[in-house]
């Protein structure tokens, strides 16, 4: 599975997108009891944004993703930041199976997705991660905040007119962060076996222009994103229209779904 996100897009994913608040990692941690001897799997795992502080709680952590210059990324940053108990595979949702077979059953503490579930099935993921997981372990869906082009203030606003100026469609994506999504994917983890809790961390984040843009061209695939030639127009663009707009306040609520299995 090919989603594009490779070469420049991973250097703007890496440095624009957002990490976990500690809140996060503790409501995870907490929800399926981790401990020192546990092992966790992040799909969907991106450049370790959420692999790395979750490797910090157990024994070790798997990062799964599709894309080989996600992985590449993740483990120069796991190495930077000496975290050595990471083990990185190439893999999509839905070569979960064949890991099964390599870990066993009832042995993973937690399985989680980090604002990523949308390029998913997640009818199918969550049905076959169940079986892999240990009583009281479960998997964790965790959703990153509204895109920035789809808030309520004016400058998100102003920033959607100019996206879809752009891209010549709407811009109306939510990545699963919309309450559809959010319910969809509760229903999911029951009707895979698990209780199903919601958690919510809420903090306001101050962003300066390049940030908002670097934001931006961190979600566009490689199709997407503006080439070279055209970059310095499209954050000009983005410049003029948030011209009038002195701060760019950005209330993130961070949504954790624990779904936790029983004994088997």
């Amino acid at each position: 599975m090919d989603l594009g996100f490779s070469d420049e897009v991973v250097d703007l994913y890496h440095r624009y997108r957002r990490g976990y608040p500690a809140p996060v990692i503790a409501t995870i941690a907490k929800a399926f009891g981790l401990a020192a001897d546990d092992v966790v799997i992040d799909i969907g795992c991106g450049t370790g944004q959420l692999t790395l502080p979750l490797a910090r709680r157990v024994r070790a952590a798997v990062g799964v993703d599709p894309e080989p210059d996600m992985l590449a990324r993740a483990r120069q940053t796991a190495h930077e930041q000496g975290v050595t108990n990471i083990s990185w595979m190439l893999a999509a949702d839905a070569d979960l199976p064949a890991f099964g077979t390599l870990v066993g059953k009832h042995r993973l503490a937690a399985a989680t997705i980090g604002q990523a579930l949308h390029w998913m099935t997640p009818e199918t993921l969550f049905h076959d991660v169940a079986p892999l997981l240990r009583p009281g372990g479960g998997v964790a869906v965790v959703t990153n905040g509204t895109p920035l082009w789809l808030q309520q203030t004016s400058w998100s606003k102003a920033l959607r007119h100019v996206l879809e100026q752009w891209l010549e469609e709407p811009a109306t994506d939510p990545c699963g962060t919309d309450e559809a999504s959010q319910h969809r994917y509760a229903n999911a983890l029951a009707a895979a076996g698990m209780h199903v809790n919601r958690a919510t961390v809420n903090y306001t984040d101050e962003l300066n222009l390049d940030q908002v843009i670097g934001g931006v061209l961190s979600a566009f695939s490689a199709e997407q994103l503006p080439r070279a030639d055209q970059r310095d127009t499209f954050a000009q663009r983005v410049r003029d229209a948030l011209a009038p707009h002195q701060r760019f306040s950005e209330h993130v609520q961070v949504t954790v779904l624990t779904g936790i299995v029983g004994n088997p």
